[in-house]
């Protein structure tokens, strides 16, 4: 069931619009276990939180919702004001889908799903604008980092090795439309050191650092 016991503002935001922004978020303490030559646990778990925060940020103006399976990301969640959607034991894949139903379910059409890991986004409504699928893929062509779809359409995901062409092809089994967006900052999601070097990168954007 959904759940806000942080801010007001989900309540006050879903009155009349009709895309919002679903961002599945893991345990920040098994996250970005590639991470491990770099930092501790505790500061992997804090990188994990900042790029979070961020990217509940850039969903402004647009109503969020956090789909977990982790108490503790659901009580940070709801203190940034998300929407809670606590969806345990379902995988990636089963927890984005029932995070889709629940906000179909509240009036939505529209959802951009977006990862958790995107320190160099930005501002992710313009991608709610128009009709059919969207996709924003990762810098290798393989992922899925950002995803928009009408909330009704039954939509299949399958995130994970290759997603990318997974998503275009059940966005094409479902008869959709599908706009490719190439955007280098949402295409950098931070898994190994190598991708938090470029993030960090002078140039690369305005993230002030992974534990600033």
């Amino acid at each position: 069931m959904p759940t806000n016991e942080g801010s007001n503002s989900w309540s006050e935001d879903v009155a009349n619009p009709r895309v919002a922004v679903l961002i599945p978020v893991k345990s920040f303490r098994s996250a970005k276990g590639r991470l491990s030559s770099l930092y501790s646990p505790q500061e992997r778990a804090a990188l994990a939180a900042t790029m979070a925060a961020h990217v509940i940020t850039c969903a402004t103006p647009l109503p969020v919702a956090v789909v977990c399976d982790d108490d503790n990301v659901a009580a940070w969640a709801a203190e940034h004001g998300a929407l809670v959607l606590h969806e345990p034991g379902r995988g990636l894949n089963g927890a984005v889908a029932a995070g889709v139903e629940q906000l179909r379910d509240l009036g939505f059409t529209r959802v951009i799903v977006a990862h958790s890991d995107l320190p160099l986004a930005g501002p992710l409504a313009p991608l709610g604008d128009g009709h059919g699928i969207t996709i924003v893929g990762d810098r290798h062509g393989l992922g899925t980092n950002v995803l928009v779809i009408p909330t009704n359409c039954g939509f299949q995901f399958a995130y994970g090795s290759a997603s990318f062409s997974a998503h275009i092809d059940e966005a094409a089994r479902l008869g959709f439309a599908v706009r490719v967006v190439h955007d280098a900052a949402l295409a950098l999601d931070v898994d190994t050191p190598d991708d938090l070097r470029d993030a960090l990168a002078p140039g690369g954007g305005a993230w002030a650092g992974p534990l600033r």
